[in-house]
């Protein structure tokens, strides 16, 4: 076989794995369409599509530098994504101010400010220093009402405590460990009266929901607040990636299943818990805001059933990229507000803080609507 020969076949094996490539991004984009008990491939497919875009994208900028027609092809992959990508990014230019505290300096305004934070159990600080630095940032930025994932305390500070740091929130509903045996506890303060509040446990789960109905001025609002299955990727990682490094063939493929098949039971457990979280968000008498932290992305199952009922927050007034997770590269946004059409919304955003998680806060500030 001669050069030019040999310099075919490496054109032409080039070209299918480009279109490989493409066709699987394109099929990945209806991954949210499936729910993950109708296909194992769909939601993994979902799960991979940063790494999807990342690779069409420099897939067809190598095309373009080479001046070869097939860069056209990733690239069409690459925004046949539009969904997932104004997603992740937006060129909002609406003006918003995420400094504005207008709301708790006058009850009267028809502002919301709202903030949702996975916050780790603190960190398990001691001290309770983390625990106050984020009291102290959510009163400066304005905030109204907070939603906590991983509401842990320890015995050093503990609930009492906790909720000392945050007496500007005058009303709380918190469930912890004690009042729910195995579940990761959640809680929501709020400025405003809460006059209805139920927890939502799944089963086999650790993980849980809960929704409050408050009160802000004359308008009753419900607010649903939710920590959806883990992944357990970050539990089992290292064990993984000792494994697959492993020259051991068979303990490879083994480790690929078991990582397939716990992602998987996951994958079921969210569809399972965002389903019953639609049924509530349908049968609400009040608007609603649903927030969290999902352990989904935008391509998931779970976010495409909850933008079928209610706008993402950073769709209707985000700007820039987002992402809440802190490790991954910073390409997985897992964290949400959702609102329905009743609220206006005027700025999102999801600040960069190292105080003791490994996410960061998700806040809006929004405008209810007659």
């Amino acid at each position: 076989m001669g050069k030019a020969d040999v310099k075919g076949l490496f054109y032409s094996i080039l070209i299918v794995i480009t279109l490989i490539l493409s066709g699987i991004t394109i099929v990945a984009s209806y991954a949210g369409h499936y729910s993950p008990t109708e296909s194992v491939i769909m939601p993994l497919l979902g799960v991979s599509m940063p790494v999807l875009l990342i690779v069409d994208l420099l897939v067809s900028i190598s095309w373009a530098i080479a001046r070869k027609r097939w860069a056209l092809v990733p690239l069409f992959a690459f925004f046949f994504n539009w969904s997932y990508l104004t997603a992740i990014i937006q060129f909002n230019f609406k003006k918003g101010n995420k400094n504005s505290s207008i709301v708790s300096q006058n009850p009267q305004s028809n502002l919301l400010t709202l903030a949702t934070y996975n916050i780790h159990s603190f960190g398990n600080e001691i001290t309770g220093y983390s625990c106050k630095e984020v009291a102290r940032y959510m009163k400066e930025k304005g905030v109204d009402i907070l939603c906590f994932q991983e509401f842990e305390d320890n015995q050093y500070f503990t609930i009492d405590s906790i909720r000392h740091a945050f007496s500007n929130w005058q009303h709380a509903v918190i469930s912890t460990k004690d009042s729910i045996q195995g579940i990761l506890p959640i809680a929501l303060f709020s400025r405003y009266p809460i006059i209805k509040q139920q927890f939502i446990t799944y089963p086999k789960s650790s993980n849980c929901s809960m929704f409050c109905d408050v009160i802000i001025n004359k308008d009753t609002i419900r607010i649903i607040n939710n920590h959806l299955q883990t992944t357990n990727v970050s539990q089992n990682r290292k064990k993984w990636e000792r494994d697959l490094s492993s020259s051991n063939s068979r303990q490879e493929l083994s480790t690929i299943e078991e990582a397939t098949r716990i992602l998987h039971g996951n994958f079921v457990k969210r569809a399972g818990q965002v389903d019953s979280i639609c049924r509530i968000i349908d049968a609400s008498p009040y608007p609603v805001i649903v927030c969290g932290d999902f352990n989904s992305l935008p391509s998931s199952y779970t976010y495409h059933q909850l933008a079928k009922r209610l706008k993402d927050g950073f769709k209707t007034c985000g700007r820039g990229y987002m992402y809440t997770y802190r490790y991954y590269k910073h390409l997985l946004r897992i964290d949400y507000i959702f609102h329905s059409t009743a609220f206006e919304g005027l700025n999102y955003y999801s600040p960069k803080q190292e105080f003791c998680s490994d996410h960061n806060p998700v806040i809006m500030k929004m405008r209810t609507t007659p």
